[in-house]
């Protein structure tokens, strides 16, 4: 029977397709959704199924791609709020493991070769192992990463599953608290009308008043005599003229403070007027700031708002444009249409892939992460496969924009890509960890399987205790950064199916790098003692 199986390809396709159905089951609410390929794999693995190394590496590469290029916006201004507690939390998780893994090899006198194995292999990090025998010279540290891996890879999946559990937490709860944290950066937009009444402002030009940058909302339109137009510098305000503001509501209090009192009185839309939604689609402004484009000098347009990821922001002279945004324009119906022509408003255009960016994305960070670095002790530090590729998708996706290349992907097509590469990567993995579980495990015995997974949960369970309970980490976000801080591939595709929230992959992108610099030092310094 198991000759069928012989053809890799089948194998794989097998594996992943019994692994959805049995992620389908729910027992008592909880089900494994994905992260069941991976126990399907063990077993086949087990009884000498194999996949070839080759699936495992492209499935990672295009799941961490997929992750960085989602992830690069909100990962340099999380880094910027939150940096300090994540990178803490992290370094507290590595250093536990280190600590507890030298405590167990003490007690047991286990071997500090097998041991530093235990401990990359418990953390799932095969730079760490690297640096492990480079700095023992010895393969001993290859048996221990062969005890502990299996239970590395599984253990976190379990822990990441049960853990919101573990906390009774509803996980549609903590997104919708999520969304309310992220839009006090973004605050939501509405618009008010209001009646000019403060007459030291009659007379005046908008430009004069510099109402946007007093007040941080939109003057959309003015209305004088019965008649709506689109404000430019230069319209005049007049007592008893009726202006529509778009902004925060903190926004728009101050255009009462400035102007006069709301009024429930609509300001009709004149004949030769409109107001639509447009995408950004035309690659030759992607990373043009408003201010450059200037389009109420050219065409007497006004941009209220911009829609970025379903989050709606305030339109500034210094904002730039990203590929997909849709803004909210408005000015006569002539101009619109030469507007329109301008931001491009393809719909096709933005759900069509070019792999182009994609291949030459994953060909600079291969490259990247065979770059080494001198370290202290004459060894080498180097970010590794996973490692350059994340962050060269990190870097790639900030940028936006290289010439004629955009750094972006639509939301399908990353969602695609990054689930057929987890699912390549967990079935290859899989097969891999459990041709070996069993010869590990009766070569020396179930007590170093119980070292090896304590080294996987302490940390998990002091770096959650840290993170939650000391710098109130948002819980989707933390799951991130324990699964990051275990430079766990397959923990972050385990948190995949749990959630819509990006807030994992941004707190997973965080701290990764951290972490794997973590892991080699302690590596390296477990090795020597």
């Amino acid at each position: 029977m198991l000759e069928l199986f012989s053809e890799s390809y089948l194998a794989l396709f097998l594996i992943i397709c019994l692994g959805i159905l049995l992620g389908h089951i729910t027992i008592k609410g909880i089900s494994l959704d994905v992260s069941a390929v991976i126990f399907v794999a063990l077993i086949l693995g087990h009884y000498g199924i194999t996949i070839p190394k080759d699936f495992q590496m492209i499935g990672l590469i295009l799941f961490v791609f997929t992750v960085g290029i989602q992830s690069g916006p909100g990962f340099f201004e999380s880094f910027r709020k939150h940096g300090r507690q994540l990178i803490v939390t992290t370094v507290i998780l590595v250093t536990t493991g280190a600590l507890v893994t030298v405590l167990l090899a003490m007690l047991f006198k286990v071997d500090f070769r097998i041991a530093v194995g235990l401990f990359s292999g418990a953390l799932t990090s095969t730079p760490g192992l690297a640096a492990a025998i480079e700095s023992a010279k010895s393969p001993l540290a290859s048996i221990g990463y062969g005890i502990a891996y299996p239970f590395g890879v599984v253990g976190v999946i379990l822990f990441i599953r049960l853990l919101p559990r573990f906390f009774h937490l509803n996980l549609k709860e903590v997104e919708k608290n999520y969304e309310h944290e992220t839009r006090v950066d973004y605050p939501d937009l509405t618009n008010q009308n209001f009646i000019v009444e403060n007459v030291n402002i009659d007379g005046k030009t908008v430009g004069e008043l510099g109402i946007r940058t007093m007040t941080q909302a939109i003057i959309s339109r003015v209305m004088h005599a019965g008649v709506a137009v689109t404000p430019t510098a230069t319209t005049v305000l007049r007592l008893g003229d009726r202006v529509k503001a778009v902004g925060s509501k903190a926004a728009l209090e101050r255009v009462q403070l400035l102007v006069g009192k709301p009024t429930p009185e609509e300001i009709p839309l004149s004949k030769g007027y409109d107001v639509q939604w447009l995408l950004v689609t035309n690659k030759k402004i992607v990373n043009k700031t408003l201010a450059q484009l200037n389009l109420l000098a050219y065409y007497n347009a006004t941009i209220t708002r911009i829609r970025r990821s379903g989050i709606d922001i305030a339109p500034l002279p210094e904002s730039q444009l990203r590929f997909g945004d849709k803004l909210m324009i408005a000015c006569d119906k002539e101009n619109m249409r030469w507007v329109a022509e301008l931001l491009g408003n393809n719909d096709k255009q933005l759900s069509e892939t070019d792999f182009l960016p994609i291949a030459a994305g994953v060909v600079l960070g291969v490259l990247l992460g065979k770059i080494s670095l001198p370290f202290f002790g004459g060894t080498t530090l180097s970010p590794g496969l996973t490692g350059g590729v994340l962050i060269a998708a990190l870097v790639l996706s900030r940028i936006g924009k290289t010439g004629p290349i955009i750094w972006s992907m639509s939301g399908s097509a990353n969602q695609l890509l990054r689930e057929l590469g987890l699912l390549f990567f967990l079935a290859a993995v899989g097969c891999e960890a459990g041709a070996q579980l069993t010869d590990t495990l009766a070569k020396y015995g179930v007590m170093m399987f119980v070292i090896g997974a304590l080294i996987t949960l302490l940390p998990m369970i002091i770096g959650v205790a840290v993170g939650y309970y000391v710098f109130k980490i948002n819980f989707l976000t933390l799951m991130g950064v324990i699964t990051g801080g275990m430079t766990s591939t397959t923990g972050l595709a385990a948190i995949d199916p749990m959630t819509d929230s990006n807030a994992p992959h941004i707190g997973y992108a965080t701290v990764y790098p951290i972490a794997l610099v973590c892991m080699i030092v302690f590596s390296q310094i477990i090795a020597r003692l």
